[in-house]
């Protein structure tokens, strides 16, 4: 057992507590929470004190590229399509042991900037791999592409066996799903497959949608410099006349998609807010991810408004630099409480996992962190928590 004093605990869905404390029983759950007078001291449990700092929920990370953490400063090109082309280049020098050692890398990274869960994209499995050998909590989506509608059956061949060969590091902590890349990568009939393999399977699904105005040209007009890279490897464009979050509802993409993840959703109207709001998807809000390839701001306060479950996410250090949900809270407009909701209860929702995680409440997975008592008011440097547990289980300090 394991007991936690604090300045102040937060438990998040009840107000801020005094001198407070946490229990932690040994099966890595919340038995206690309260005032540090109420919460027991039984005699095998384990005491820690911090009088000057903020116990909180576990930060939840909704979008991350865990494997690309070696890759931190590596590509400077400034237009998107072309960010992506270098970016592809540096993951086919690298190799598979490197990207192993990034995803943990990633993984300890994550733990130090007091992120308790990640929602990660990938192509090489080597973040589930990693959080399963090191004991983290997640969701892995390995990733699929293919843009030529003839090379259908060739990329869902490769992915389901990429999901065989992945199954046996899944846990009550770790989910194995798919992600069809993004419209630009993915053709029609491969949307259509990936979609029915993930209800088939019961897999979580996630996709980049809406991120960037070349991938709405592309969908709407079939111009943009995506349009233009595919007709220059022979892949036919065709114009959809709609938005790229329409025409994923076209395809029955969203259609039955609770549970399931869209990430960025920059580029976004009326409409399409209410499409994802039917379709009972989560959403990946990464704000400076955003802001650094100029794709805009997306709308949050219309999410929120329209009742869609909004997480915050870093997107890859690649784009970002390091692995900091805080300073995705200030880029988003948000402090103080509304910021740690954000990055804790709300980030748990839009993964589907609030009954678990997200805050500290008897019978809840003590996912805990520890962090200097200025933590609420300034966004802080990446790695700052003093104390990092996943199912009771300390990780970090």
């Amino acid at each position: 057992m394991l007991r936690i004093r604090a300045g102040s605990v937060h438990p998040v869905t009840a107000p801020p507590i005094e001198d407070g404390a946490v229990l932690v029983d040994d099966r890595g759950t919340i038995a206690a929470v309260g005032p540090n007078s109420l919460v027991p001291t039984p005699p095998e449990a384990r005491a820690l004190d911090f009088p000057q700092a903020r116990l909180l929920p576990g930060l939840v990370n909704t979008h991350t590229h865990l494997e690309l953490t070696h890759l931190a400063g590596k590509d400077a090109e400034r237009e998107f399509a072309g960010w992506i082309r270098t970016l592809r280049a540096l993951k086919d020098a690298t190799s598979p042991e490197e990207f192993s050692h990034s995803a943990e890398q990633g993984v300890r990274d994550a733990w130090a900037a007091g992120v308790t869960c990640v929602a990660d994209t990938g192509s090489t499995g080597t973040p589930l791999e990693a959080l399963a050998r090191l004991g983290g909590r997640g969701i892995y989506y390995q990733e699929v592409f293919g843009p030529d509608p003839t090379k259908c059956g060739a990329s869902m061949a490769e992915l389901e066996q990429a999901v065989a060969r992945l199954r046996r590091f899944a846990s009550s902590h770790l989910s194995l799903g798919i992600s069809p890349h993004a419209p630009y990568t993915v053709s029609e009939p491969l949307y259509r497959a990936v979609a029915e393999f993930a209800r088939r399977d019961a897999l979580p699904l996630a996709v980049h949608l809406a991120e960037s105005r070349d991938e709405t040209a592309l969908v709407r007009d079939g111009a943009g410099s995506f349009a233009e890279a595919l007709r220059a490897r022979g892949i036919p464009v065709t114009p959809r006349g709609c938005s790229p979050v329409e025409y994923l509802l076209r395809l029955g993409v969203l259609e039955h998609a609770t549970g399931w993840l869209c990430i960025h959703c920059v580029q976004v109207d009326e409409r399409d807010i209410d499409i994802l709001r039917q379709a009972g998807v989560g959403l990946a809000h990464c704000p400076r991810s955003n802001r650094a390839h100029g794709h805009g701001t997306a709308p949050l306060a219309a999410f929120r408004r329209a009742g869609l479950r909004v997480g915050l996410g870093t997107d890859s250090v690649v784009s970002v630099g390091d692995s900091s949900l805080w300073a995705e809270a200030a880029a988003a407009g948000l402090d103080g409480e509304d910021a740690l909701r954000m990055l804790t209860l709300e980030g748990a929702r839009a993964l589907g996992r609030e009954d678990e995680i997200g805050s500290l409440e008897v019978g809840k997975q003590a996912d805990l962190v520890v962090f200097p008592s200025t933590i609420l008011h300034r966004p802080p440097p990446p790695s700052t928590a003093l104390l990092t547990l996943v199912a009771g289980r300390v990780v970090h300090g």
